[in-house]
Formats: C-alpha cells, structure tokens, sequence
C-alpha cells in the first residue's frame, strides 16, 4: 500500500510538472512570436535551457524565404554576429588554462606582423575593447571581399592610428578581435579556425557551427533578409571573412546552448579562468567597463546577474544570455538585419527561472 502510494505521488507531481512547463513552453512561444511580429522578420530560432536541459528550443517563420523551408533550432544556420567574439574568447581561454599566452604582453610577441604603436597593447586590452583600435567605417560593414588569411584581415586598420592610449578609455572594435585572432595563432602554432574547431566546436559537439565561407555549400544555411518598404528583399550581399573573430560564425541555437552550458560548466578551463573572460575591465582611472575579454557582463531588469554577448550582422541578428546563479542559458538568433534580439529576451529567461 505504501509503495502504491509513493509511486501514486510521484505520478501527481510528474503531471503537475509537466503542465507547468507546457504553460511556461505556450508563454515563450507567444514572446517570441511577439517580438518577431514587431521586427518583420521572416525567420527566428529560440531555445532555453535550465540546469543543464533544454526545456525550450522552438523554430518561428521560415529558414529560406524562396523555398519556403521552415527554421530548426538544432539545423539552421544563422549569422550570428559578435557571438563571434564569446566563441573565440573560449578559445583565449584555454590558452590562457594552458599557459600558452601572457595577456600584459605587447601583442607583437604573438602576431608580429602587426605594426608597433606609439603606446604599447596587449591582449588583454584588446580583447577588452580597450586598446584604441577602430571599428568601422563607411562601408566596410558591406565588404564582399574575401579574405583568405587573418593578417590579410588585419591590414583594413592596422596602419590607422590609436583612437586614444591604450586603458584610458572603452571604445568597442569589432577588428580589435581580428587582431585577436593573429594573437591566437601565434600563442597556439595554429591557424585561427583550425584552432577554433579543434578546441572549441568539435570538444561541445557543436556540430552546426562554422566559418561562413561563401563559396561553400552549407548545409540548412538560412538565407538573409531585411525589410524595405514593407517587403522582404534579400540583405546585400556580404563577405564576413575579414571578420572571423569578432562576426564571422554561423550557427545554431542549440549549439549556442551548448556552448553557454559549457561555460557553467568549466568544460573548457577552470572557474579561474572564466571569471578573467566574464569580469569586467577597468580603465587606469579606475572607472569598470561593462566588459572582459568576450563577454558583456551585467543585471538584468529582474536583478539577476548575466553574460553572454548579443551580435548584428548583415542578415542576421542574435543574443546569447548566461546566467549563472540561476543556471539558464538563453539563445535566439534570427534572418533579419534589425531584428528585436536585445533586453526583451531577459524576459524569455524569467519565464523558465522558477
């Protein structure tokens, strides 16, 4: 009688579980739908995971327009922007695990191809956004040229001034990372993707993340759109190859779970090691930035501590939350260059934070 009664129990709460998730599952379906009604979009993929399990991971609108082939979360490919730059501060990471790099030292000792300043950088400043080199400018977010080797990258702004002295002041730079991953080949002995699928994607199983290369087939590569004048038109082409580091990736939601679940979880190196990534920098006068070394750090409108990084492309938008406390992982990337993908997704999380 007992064990009927236990096992009677455990049914009742097993049910009750199960249709609260269904009412959490029906909320965040409804957000998303929301905000991607808001942007116009054509196409997003959302997925949350809690302790380690995904408990939400859904496709909205549709992968391809032409082909009318809808979104999958654990498939299709999207742009995922500045995502790009929490994926190769991992594999900063694990050379800073390996004692393969020394973040204070000027970054000729790893990438010497890169020209000496008037004021010494180091690795650490620039994968903080602090070292004063450029973003930007004009038209070169449009550039279709391809760039086969990241020095070749490097040469868009390497002749260029410092915008101010390195550690004075935070000024974001997307090429800073590109410089970023000259560092990364010169500490590893590798070429920065060989690197990066070796000790990054292929240790998680991140199977549908990759450098967009866009002379290649890519299997379920979702197509890029924008809006003009109320209709879908197909955003400019782009060749993100002088990018790599900092906007290069396309990817999955899933596997953008997968990599946030690995960040909880230390896979890739200590908890030593993360929080120099996650913990934000400060300039010489003492004043914190928002920023480590890949990651945006700060609380959300709930009071909740997060990282991750959010990224806008040419075609594509995402975001990528982590919060650690709470041990949920949030991940919605879209095919639409002005989507909706910023705080609103804080919201997404305290749906399943229970």
């Amino acid at each position: 009688m007992k064990k009927t009664a236990v096992i009677l129990l455990l049914v009742v709460i097993s049910t009750f579980c199960y249709a609260q998730l269904n009412i959490k599952v029906a909320e965040a379906k409804k957000l998303i739908e929301q905000l991607k009604e808001e942007s116009e979009s054509v196409g997003w993929t959302a997925s949350v995971s809690v302790n380690g399990e995904i408990v939400f991971s859904e496709g909205f609108g549709l992968g391809n327009y032409e082909q009318q082939v809808p979104v999958y979360p654990d498939k299709t490919k999207f742009r995922i922007g500045s995502i790009s730059k929490s994926l190769t501060a991992a594999a900063l990471g694990i050379l800073i695990e390996e004692g393969k790099i020394d973040l204070d030292a000027a970054v000729q000792k790893y990438a010497p191809y890169f020209p000496e300043k008037e004021y010494k950088i180091t690795t650490r400043q620039v994968a903080g956004h602090i070292a004063g080199i450029r973003h930007y400018r004009n038209e070169e977010f449009l550039s279709s040229k391809f760039y086969p080797t990241v020095n070749e990258g490097l040469d868009i702004f390497m002749n260029d001034t410092l915008l101010f002295e390195p550690g004075t002041n935070y000024s974001y730079s997307s090429y800073g990372f590109n410089l970023l991953s000259a560092i990364i080949e010169g500490a590893s002995g590798e070429e920065f993707l060989k690197y990066m699928k070796k000790q990054v994607f292929e240790p998680l199983d991140m199977h549908e993340t990759v450098a967009e290369y866009m002379d290649s087939l890519i299997v379920y590569r979702a197509g890029y759109y924008d809006m003009s004048n109320g209709k879908i038109i197909n955003a400019p082409y782009v060749d993100n190859s002088y990018k790599w580091a900092g906007g290069g990736f396309i990817s999955s939601s899933e596997d953008l779970i997968k990599f946030g679940n690995a960040m909880l979880d230390n896979k890739l190196f200590s908890e030593k090691t993360k929080q120099q990534l996650i913990t934000p920098q400060k300039l010489k006068n003492g004043k914190q930035t928002e920023y480590g070394m890949g990651f945006f750090s700060g609380t959300d409108a709930f009071g909740r501590e997060y990282y991750g990084h959010g990224g806008g492309s040419v075609g594509g938008c995402g975001n990528l939350i982590i919060y650690p406390k709470e041990k949920v992982v949030v991940a919605v990337i879209t095919n639409d260059s002005r989507a909706k993908v910023g705080n609103d997704l804080h919201k997404l999380a305290d749906i399943f934070i229970d």
